[in-house]
């Protein structure tokens, strides 16, 4: 017992658990924001066709992600179009810090 004390009393163990408290909390909150970048209404079919909105243009590497999702159609400036994603892998999509927004394409308007 007085092993972990001495453990807990370190300025290591100190900083180290305080880099894991950070990233637990910034997990929590790319979590309990995804939602909140997901426009609605969307259709009612299992895969959607969506526009994902960066604050920046996308780079090889947001491509690559994207990917892992669906099809991905183009970009426009900030906008990268996805097609094919699962109903269950929107907030997947929506969850990392870098997407601003995630909307379905609108067909025939």
């Amino acid at each position: 017992m007085s092993l972990l004390r001495e453990a807990l009393r370190s300025g290591k163990t100190k900083a180290v658990l305080a880099v894991a408290a950070a990233l637990i909390a910034f997990q929590v909150f790319q979590e309990a924001a995804a939602p909140g970048k997901i426009e609605h209404p969307l259709p009612p079919t299992r895969r959607i066709d969506v526009i994902v909105t960066l604050p920046f243009p996308p780079e090889r590497f947001h491509i690559s992600r994207f990917q892992e999702f669906g099809r991905v159609s183009g970009a426009d400036g900030n906008a990268v179009e996805v097609r094919g994603v699962h109903r269950d892998d929107l907030k997947k999509l929506a969850r990392p810090y870098w997407v601003k927004r995630v909307e379905p394409i609108i067909k025939g308007g």
